[in-house]
Order: structure tokens, then C-alpha cells, then sequence
């Protein structure tokens, strides 16, 4: 997973160790790494590197213009900062490259499907932009000391063969463009080409796809994913930025990956309705809803600090929250707020839910019915529904989900179970 930076820099997140694979298996991943085996002087610490590499040793690999940069342990633990330098474009050869690709679709088309073909580089080479690097174009920088290639350079460049190999884009900001920037230039390129160019015009798609005798309709949207993808890298060398904590932002975005995983699924796969929205929560309740699944971790005891509950409190919430969402939770912490007709209603529902000689003794005091010498009661909704609560450890916690009926919401409850003092 990668984490973009406006565009200049590209953080990817350290990869599993690479044993009993090559470290190329696209051909402009194998280019790379001959670059790299034709400069270094030292074929051992080439082949220490690949040792490194393939133990896992490298670190989370950011990527800017001209530079590459990853922290790699020895074999020892012992922790170095390694860079690897490749000369940018200059902007003019990065002009023309953007006419040349401009001018042949199928480049653009390529590049999108993550793939690098040679007329590609090689009709950029006509340009005088030469994206591959050569010999002698590989620059070390290492705090080891070492002066040409060492473990810990090498290692760093074996690991980029295989980020190479999943998106050549990685290749082109080392060489000064964004995958963002660079997509933007090509699409002003093609919008601006002059009316005499070689290239139709054609039609508008939408007016095309409209006419139904004229094209087949649109395929099938692809099947969405399984599940939403991994969070994003944050773990370079580089520290936040004050008043950030990254853990909070890591939590926040695999929230709206796992979010937005959902709303396409709904979207792409007929028949599954979307969830409808919860109403608009209070900052203590959207603290409880984050925290949700989360028991225990930082960002946790952020939530419940600055929710104002401790983390029992916050366990006790989530809980809630996980039967029933925003209206389980003001049942656990509001007393009262039931419309008066609703409660009228229940008194009369609890003095009919059962038949005179099986009703439970009930000590009733707002909302809440408590069961005299039992670790049970019942608590009444906004909504009129019932949710059985135990005591435990001095504190009532919800038991299960709501009912509509007290006696079945009663019954859910093992009456053998928390605290014998209620």
C-alpha cells in the first residue's frame, strides 16, 4: 500500500520478505536492476544486499523526484538510512515526452494498466527522455560510509525492482513526474491538440452509447473487491507533523476504505441495499462509534479521554453501540427522554407481559425497571422497544439486543449471572 504526498512523493510500506522468488519479473524491473549490477564494483555486497532484501530488512521506501529513500538493517539490527539518486528530466525533455505520449493513445493506455511497454521507452528515448536508467546512473548515498554500492544501497534497489514491477509510475516520479501531474499533462495535451492534427475528432460517448442501434451496451461493472484494501504507510523516518498523531490518521483511513468498500459494493452488486444513514451524532457519540472494534489500542483511549468516559466506560459504550448503534448508546447513558405517551404505554405493557403470579418483583424509577433482588433490568427505548441489562462489577451493561416485548427481553437474561447485590 502507498501513501500519496500531493503528488511529489509516494511512501509504500515495507514488503514481506522475498525468499524463494526473483526480485524482477516485469522487463523494465530486470532493466533496473541491471543498471544497478553494471555499476556496483562489488558483486558481494550486491549479493549481501539481495540477502538483506530477501530477509525482509527494508523498511518503508519513499519515493521523490530524483531520490529513493528507505531505512535497511543489517544483519545485526543495526538500523541505516540508505538513498539511491537518479537524475530527473529536465523540463523540456519532459515536454516533448508528453507530446510524443500525447499523440499515441495505446502509451496512456499502458500506463494505466500499470504496464511499460518497450516502444513506449523506447519512442521517449526519440524524445531525448530516457526513463530507464543506464550504467553509472544509479547514485549511492548511505550513512554506512561506504563511497560506491554497499549492502544497504543494494538491498534498497532489489526491493524497488519489485515495487517497479506493480506500478511503473514509481519509475517516472523518480524521474520528476507524479502519476497525478503526469495524467493531467496528457489530458491537456490531447484537449488542446489543433483542429488540423491527424487525429479524429470523433464523437461525443455519451451521444455514442445513447444510440443503442448504432453500439452494444456498456459491459457489466467489474465485481468490486472482497474486502477494502490495507491502510496506508506511515511508517517512514520522517516524524508527523506537530498536533498529529498517525495513529488516528492510519485508523481513520482504513475507516473510509472499509466505508467506501461498502457503498461500492451496494452500488456495483444489484439487490443489497445501502445502510441507511444514522442520524446526525454528537462528538461523544461518533467518539464511541470509531472506537468500535478497536479495544485497548491508542487511538481507543484518545477516543474515550476526549469523549469524557473512562475505558471501562468506553467498553461498556462500544458494546452498546454494537447492539444498537446511536439508539443502544442513549439508552446506556440517558435517563429518561422517552415521550411520555411511550411510557404510559410501557407501565401498561409490563403490568400485561406477564400473568400475575409469574411476574417478577420491578422497582421502576424513569425509564428503567430494575428486578428487586436480581442483577437484571429492562430499559425502555425512545423508540418503545426493551433491552435487557446486567449488573457487573457495579455497573449495568447492556445484554443483548432490543425487544419488543419485556417478558422475551427479561428471559434473555441468565438470571444466575453478575453481580448477586443488584
Amino acid at each position: 500500500m502507498t501513501t500519496d504526498h500531493d503528488d511529489t512523493e509516494r511512501t509504500f510500506a515495507a514488503l514481506p520478505p522475498a525468499r524463494g522468488r526473483g526480485f524482477a519479473q516485469t522487463w523494465w524491473g530486470q532493466a533496473w536492476l541491471k543498471a544497478l549490477e553494471d555499476t556496483a564494483l562489488d558483486s558481494r555486497q550486491l549479493k549481501a544486499g539481495r540477502g538483506l532484501a530477501r530477509a525482509g530488512a527494508v523498511g518503508a521506501v519513499s519515493v521523490r523526484p530524483g531520490r529513493v529513500t528507505a531505512v535497511v538493517q543489517d544483519r545485526d539490527r543495526t538500523p541505516h538510512r540508505a538513498d539511491v539518486l537518479l537524475e530527473e528530466l529536465s523540463g523540456e525533455q519532459w515536454d516533448r515526452f508528453m507530446d510524443m505520449a500525447a499523440e499515441r493513445a495505446g502509451h496512456v493506455a499502458a500506463l494505466l494498466d500499470r504496464e511499460m511497454p518497450p516502444h513506449l521507452v523506447e519512442d521517449a528515448a526519440t524524445t531525448g527522455a530516457e526513463l530507464l536508467p543506464g550504467l553509472g546512473d544509479l547514485e549511492p548515498e548511505c550513512d554506512c560510509g561506504a563511497w560506491d554500492h554497499c549492502a544497504h544501497t543494494a538491498a534498497l534497489c532489489y526491493q524497488l525492482a519489485r515495487l517497479l514491477d506493480q506500478d511503473p509510475f514509481v519509475l517516472l516520479l523518480m524521474r520528476g513526474r507524479g502519476e497525478r501531474a503526469l495524467m493531467d499533462g496528457l489530458q491537456a495535451g490531447v484537449t488542446t491538440r489543433p483542429r488540423g492534427s491527424s487525429e479524429p475528432e470523433g464523437v461525443d460517448a455519451a451521444e455514442a452509447y445513447a444510440d443503442g442501434v448504432l453500439l452494444p451496451p456498456l459491459p457489466p461493472l467489474p465485481e468490486p473487491p472482497g474486502a477494502p484494501g490495507a491502510p496506508p504507510a506511515l511508517d517512514t523516518e520522517a516524524p508527523p507533523a506537530p498536533r498529529v498523531d498517525a495513529n488516528a490518521v492510519r485508523y481513520l483511513a482504513a475507516c473510509t476504505a472499509a466505508e467506501a468498500h461498502r457503498l461500492l459494493v451496494a452500488a456495483v452488486r444489484p439487490g443489497i441495499e445501502s445502510r441507511p444513514c444514522e442520524p446526525e451524532l454528537t462528538a461523544a457519540q461518533d467518539a464511541v462509534r470509531l472506537a468500535v472494534g478497536m479495544p485497548g489500542t491508542v487511538v481507543a483511549e484518545r477516543l474515550a479521554h476526549g469523549s469524557g468516559r473512562d475505558q471501562e466506560g468506553m467498553a461498556r459504550a462500544t458494546r452498546a453501540w454494537g447492539l444498537g448503534g446511536a439508539a443502544a448508546l442513549s439508552v446506556l447513558e440517558e435517563e429518561g427522554g422517552v415521550p411520555g405517551e411511550t411510557l404510559a404505554r410501557a407501565h401498561a405493557t409490563i403490568e400485561s407481559a406477564w400473568d400475575e403470579d409469574e411476574r417478577p418483583s420491578l422497582r421502576a424509577q424513569g425509564n428503567r425497571w430494575t428486578v428487586v433482588g436480581e442483577p437484571a433490568q429492562l430499559r425502555l427505548g425512545r423508540d418503545g422497544r426493551w433491552w435487557p441489562y446486567r449488573k457487573e462489577r457495579g455497573h449495568w451493561v447492556p445484554a443483548g439486543g432490543a425487544c419488543q416485548d419485556p417478558a422475551t427481553a427479561l428471559a434473555s437474561l441468565d438470571p444466575l449471572s453478575g453481580d448477586e447485590d443488584a
